[in-house]
């Protein structure tokens, strides 16, 4: 598949060289940049603007979770927790990391993480169909088969009509194989076709709304996300 740019982020340079040395065995993946701390890593992210950052949780001054605050969840590229605690695994997956890492690295879970981000990066570069894992395989599904989509945990269920799947990939990842122009983030745990949406109800107070789809599922908008699904919904259909 196409180069990968990588961003190493970590205060420790070991721990730098080693994430280093393991990608080495990858020539898809290119290092484009390595930080020692989270404010280097918010400017290289504006800057390198690379498509996946190792992240370090622990660190000095602004630590991993704070450049998930910082960035914007939804606006971070495809992104791997590195930790020397297997505790912040679910605080990884609660931020929408697409995996975590625990020092020190083995190379077979280290593989295990790269075939996980090829599939993932080829899915948003390909936008179009999402798969799902069945009993028998994989499924395919195209976008317009999808309804909505919903964080729970570490898991997302997609609503594809009457059908229901449970995926183990945060929602971000999903959501970077989604076209921006059919879908919307209306909440951090949940995802709408944009054609779906029958009614956009607000109690003319500003305390809140929600979005009514087209099988009468009611789920919230958040308060700042708001103005920016208003003007989804009234702006023309997508081709």
């Amino acid at each position: 598949m196409p180069e990968i740019r990588a961003l190493i982020v970590d205060d420790e340079p070991l721990a730098r060289r080693g994430i280093r040395q393991l990608l080495a065995a990858y020539p898809d993946i290119v290092v484009a940049g390595e930080c020692r701390d989270g404010r280097e890593a918010v400017r290289a992210l504006a800057t390198v603007k690379p498509d996946l950052v190792f992240l370090d949780v622990q660190m000095p001054g602004l630590d991993g979770m704070g450049v998930i605050r910082t960035q914007g969840a939804d606006r971070m590229p495809v992104t791997v927790f590195v930790t020397a605690h297997d505790e912040y695994a679910v605080r990884a997956f609660e931020a929408q990391a697409l995996d975590y890492l625990v020092k020190p690295l083995s190379e077979a879970r280290f593989r295990a993480t790269i075939t996980r981000v090829r599939e993932r990066i080829r899915a948003s570069r390909a936008g179009t169909r999402l798969a799902v894992p069945t009993d028998t395989g994989e499924l395919l599904l195209d976008a317009g088969e999808i309804d909505w989509l919903e964080a729970q945990d570490d898991r997302v269920e997609i609503h594809a009509g009457a059908n229901r799947y449970r995926v183990r990939q945060p929602l971000l990842a999903l959501e970077a194989g989604l076209d921006v122009a059919r879908f919307a983030r209306i909440h951090r745990s949940a995802i709408v076709r944009l054609d779906q949406v029958r009614e956009l109800r607000s109690d003319g107070a500003g305390r809140g709304a929600t979005v009514v789809l087209r099988d009468g599922t009611v789920l919230p908008v958040s308060r700042r996300r708001l103005t920016h699904v208003r003007s989804l919904l009234t702006a023309p259909p997508a081709p």
